[in-house]
C-alpha cells in the first residue's frame, strides 16, 4: 500500500520528500545493475521521488544507473548530485557538472552539492554554482559533510546564504550535529539531508531497537529511519538495492514514533552533550 510522502521546505520555498533514494555503492557491479533500475523505478512509483547521487559513486556509474531509472520520467524527480572537492573550482565545477549531465542523460540538476569541504576557496565553488544556476545547469545548489563552522563561513560569502541544504552523517549512533549543527541550520530554515540513516545497515541488526520495533510492528531498520524522519527539516536518503527493501523504507513514513518511544531511543542511544567533530563515512 503506497504511503504518503511528507515534505519539508528549502529555503527557496520549494517542496521535497523526506524520504529520498541514495545511489551510494549503486552502478558497481552490472550484474545487479536492473535490479537497482527497478528499484529506483518503484520507490519513483511509490511517490519517493528525490534521488541523490554523486560523480564519486562508482565513479559516475551511479549516474548512469539513476539516468536508466529516470529516463521518460525526468519530471517527476528532484535530482541531487555532487562534485568532488578536486573539482570545485571554477572551471571544474563546470566540466564536472557537464559530464554529471551527460551521465544523468538530463539536462539540469535540482540540487548539486559540494561532496565535502576542500582546498579550492569556498567562494570560488560558490561562484560556480551560481553561474550554473544562470545558465540552466542546476536549479539549486548546496553542500555535504559542512559542521557548523563550516555553514557560519559559508554563511558569510557572497551568495553564500543561497545554499539549500547540507548533507551529513546522522542517525542513532551519529548524533553528532544535534549539539550545535542541526540548531544553526533549523534557526535558518536549511533542512539537513542524512546520508546513511540505518548505518549502512548496522542499525538494521542492533538489538537495542528491538522493543521500539516489537511495539510498532516494525523492522529496527524501519525504526532507525523513522526516527531520522521524526522532525522536519530532516531529509532521509537510505540506498536500496531491491524492491522490497523500497517498500520497506516506505513503510517507515507510516510509523508515529510515541515520546516513550523517543525516551527509549535516548537512553539506548544518548544524545551529544558536547561538541563533536562532524563525522564522515
Amino acid at each position: 500500500m503506497e504511503s504518503s510522502v511528507r515534505t519539508t521546505t528549502l529555503p527557496c520555498g520549494e517542496a521535497i520528500p523526506v524520504l529520498g533514494q541514495g545511489t551510494w555503492k549503486m552502478g558497481e557491479d552490472s550484474r545487479r545493475r536492473s535490479d537497482e533500475v527497478n528499484a529506483l523505478r518503484l520507490g519513483l512509483d511509490l511517490g519517493v521521488t528525490l534521488i541523490d547521487t554523486a560523480e564519486m559513486y562508482a565513479g559516475g556509474g551511479a549516474e548512469e544507473v539513476v539516468a536508466k531509472a529516470i529516463a521518460g520520467r525526468r519530471a517527476e524527480v528532484f535530482l541531487v548530485s555532487k562534485v568532488l572537492p578536486s573539482n570545485a573550482s571554477r572551471a571544474g565545477v563546470q566540466r564536472a557538472c557537464e559530464n554529471s549531465l551527460k551521465r544523468l542523460a538530463t539536462d539540469r540538476i535540482d540540487l548539486y552539492l559540494l561532496h565535502w569541504p576542500g582546498s579550492v576557496p569556498l567562494s570560488e565553488t560558490v561562484a560556480a554554482f551560481e553561474a550554473l544556476k544562470k545558465a540552466g545547469k542546476i536549479r539549486h545548489w548546496g553542500v555535504s559533510n559542512f559542521d557548523a563552522e563550516e555553514m557560519e563561513e559559508l554563511a558569510g560569502l557572497h551568495d553564500g546564504g543561497n545554499v539549500e541544504t547540507n548533507q551529513v552523517l546522522y542517525n542513532l549512533v551519529r548524533r553528532g550535529p544535534e549539539f550545535d549543527l542541526t540548531p544553526w541550520m533549523r534557526k535558518r530554515g536549511i533542512p539537513l539531508m542524512a546520508y546513511s540513516p540505518v548505518e549502512q545497515g548496522a542499525l538494521a541488526r542492533n538489538a537495542r531497537l528491538d522493543t521500539v520495533a516489537t511495539r510498532h510492528g516494525a523492522t529496527p531498520a524501519q525504526i532507525a529511519l523513522a526516527w531520522v524522519m521524526r522532525k522536519d527539516g530532516v531529509i532521509a536518503i537510505p540506498k536500496a538495492g531491491s524492491q522490497e527493501h523500497v517498500r520497506q523504507n516506505v513503510a517507515a513514513l507510516d510509523i508515529k514514533l510515541t515520546p516513550q518511544d523517543i525516551a527509549d531511543l535516548d537512553r539506548a542511544f544518548p544524545p551529544p552533550t558536547r561538541k563533536r567533530g562532524l563525522e564522515m563515512i
